[in-house]
């Protein structure tokens, strides 16, 4: 085990980087303006002992919500997901105690102001009232810019906007602040984490597989990242994002301690012969912005559907939303992200169609087979055929 070498900084009570304990920490899956199901969720999240969770606010009624649930939750350390919606920084800051952005997210309103000033907006209100910040990197959603500059290196082009973004809060003098930098594929969460660490060693690190998936494959992939960066002296604090019901939310905490004791102790578990050799299933962990709960249900139903492509060098991603999926689902042979009542179906960057929860599963089917015709020149048996006599 390396030293971590970032600099401490306070999330609320909490400390996090240099020798301090790595942080455990998930995400309430449901809609913030449902308040009793968000107030069920913080409190199997607390039950579970998560030392940060993180709520998503997309409008004033979802900070209204928030305002509300803090009555209940005082003492809870709370982070804010900002979503694209900049501007409800002032306001949702009192009531939180770190404030994540996307800097892919930011050019969405205001086009008129630069990111800099959409940067300085959200450092102020933080600045204000005493929150840290985390400049959260996805490989999804990547700022357009970065995107062009860097189209050969997709992994560079994540490290070159945090280390820039950092550099613009350093010059603001503020430093309470933490990056991630997060991928679904665990090799580039790694790459991706070092070239940064390497540039600003100083810099806490919140670690991540995004869209790892379902149990036990999501817990894989999480692991191989972690066992990798944190032996290294690298990540001060961490999220397992798996898709899960949402009572069993806490099973992302359970398993990062795990992850985390295993790593101290010495104990690095060995990755199963061939894992993603084959087929590979992509699943979001499911948040607020999920607009029907069959999503989880379906990211299910994908992997029992399709045990009969397991040998098949294939991915498909199950995005549970509009904002991150479309972008999410770019790189997997087959995507679909979930809108209320149609799932909508990709092969690549291409959109294929929206297609009705009952009947996604045999559209997709009909694609699985077409794609290992033309990759592999095998044909499968029809669907019919693989339900239960």
């Amino acid at each position: 085990m390396q030293p971590r070498k970032t600099r401490k900084i306070r999330i609320g009570k909490l400390v996090i980087g240099g020798d301090s304990p790595i942080a455990v920490q998930s995400m309430a899956a449901t809609q913030t303006q449902d308040l009793t199901a968000t107030a069920r969720q913080i409190e199997v999240l607390e039950k579970a002992k998560a030392d940060v969770i993180r709520i998503a606010v997309d409008s004033e009624k979802d900070v209204e919500a928030l305002k509300e649930l803090r009555k209940k939750f005082p003492d809870s350390t709370w982070s804010v997901d900002l979503q694209e919606n900049y501007k409800l920084a002032p306001i949702v800051a009192p009531w939180v105690d770190k404030i994540r952005y996307n800097p892919g997210h930011l050019f969405h309103l205001e086009k008129e102001k630069s990111i800099r000033e959409k940067v300085e907006f959200i450092v102020e209100a933080a600045r204000k009232n005493n929150c840290a910040i985390r400049i959260g990197v996805n490989c999804g959603s990547v700022d357009p810019d970065y995107k062009e500059r860097y189209k050969d290196d997709s992994t560079e082009s994540m490290v070159r906007c945090a280390v820039d973004h950092c550099e613009m809060l350093d010059e603001m003098k503020f430093e309470n602040y933490c990056v991630s930098l997060k991928d679904s594929d665990s090799t580039k969460v790694i790459d991706a984490n070092r070239r940064f660490a390497a540039e600003r060693p100083e810099v806490p690190l919140h670690l991540g597989v995004t869209e790892a998936g379902l149990p036990p494959e999501g817990v894989i992939k999480t692991r191989i990242a972690f066992e990798q960066l944190i032996s290294a002296g690298i990540g001060d604090t961490i999220r397992v994002s798996l898709t899960l019901p949402n009572d069993d939310k806490g099973q992302e905490i359970d398993v990062g301690r795990e992850i985390l004791t295993d790593i101290a102790e010495g104990r690095f578990r060995s990755v199963p012969e061939n894992f993603l050799e084959g087929l590979n299933i992509i699943a979001c962990p499911s948040c607020s912005r999920v607009e029907n709960d069959k999503f989880v249900d379906l990211a299910q139903d994908v992997r029992k559907m399709t045990e009969y492509a397991e040998k098949y060098k294939l991915t498909i991603a199950v995005m549970g939303c509009r904002v991150n999926g479309p972008g999410e689902t770019d790189d997997a042979d087959l995507g679909m992200w979930c809108g209320p009542s149609h799932v909508n179906l990709k092969k690549g960057t291409e959109t294929l169609g929206s297609f009705s929860y009952d009947e996604i599963l045999h559209q997709l089917k009909k694609e699985i087979d077409q794609m290992i015709l033309e990759k592999f020149g095998e044909l499968e048996p029809k669907f019919g055929e693989l339900e239960p006599k």
